[in-house]
């Protein structure tokens, strides 16, 4: 069975997760500068079967667009016009980077480790797709 994988795209880097084969599992998969997305996936997709991408949707409180959505919509559009065969399914984003930091303050990690913005980065695709593949299966 392919791999969903998750997309936290952000102005300066990019948190990027994936499901296990079987599809249950969410694991981060590394962060990268924003810049490098594309060349990165076509690498990833050259080596990996993914059937669908998951990519953050940043809303406000309120439900209306974030500041940082013209930025996520330029990459979606240049993400499907380079993957056109790729489905996508955009989510909701929001409190996903708070969400984040927790775990890492759950988890243990030092004030130090908790400073490292790209690993609350790749927990947030993390969260974004676990949360996907949880409603997915209720």
């Amino acid at each position: 069975m392919p791999r969903i994988l998750a997309i936290d795209y952000g102005n300066k880097r990019t948190g990027i997760a994936v499901t296990d084969e079987l599809q249950i599992i969410a694991s981060g998969l590394t962060t990268i500068p924003s810049e490098t997305v594309i060349s990165f996936l076509k690498d990833y997709f050259s080596k990996e079967k993914v059937s669908t991408v998951l990519i953050g949707e940043p809303k406000q409180m309120n439900g209306l667009p974030s500041e940082s959505t013209p930025v996520i919509e330029k990459f979606v559009a240049t993400f499907s016009s380079e993957f056109p065969e790729m489905k996508v399914i955009r989510v909701d984003e929001r409190f996903t980077s708070k969400m984040a930091f927790q775990t890492m303050i759950d988890s243990g990690l030092s004030k130090k480790q908790r400073q490292n913005k790209g690993l609350v980065d790749e927990i947030a695709a993390t969260i974004l797709l676990q949360d996907f593949l949880t409603r997915k299966m209720i």
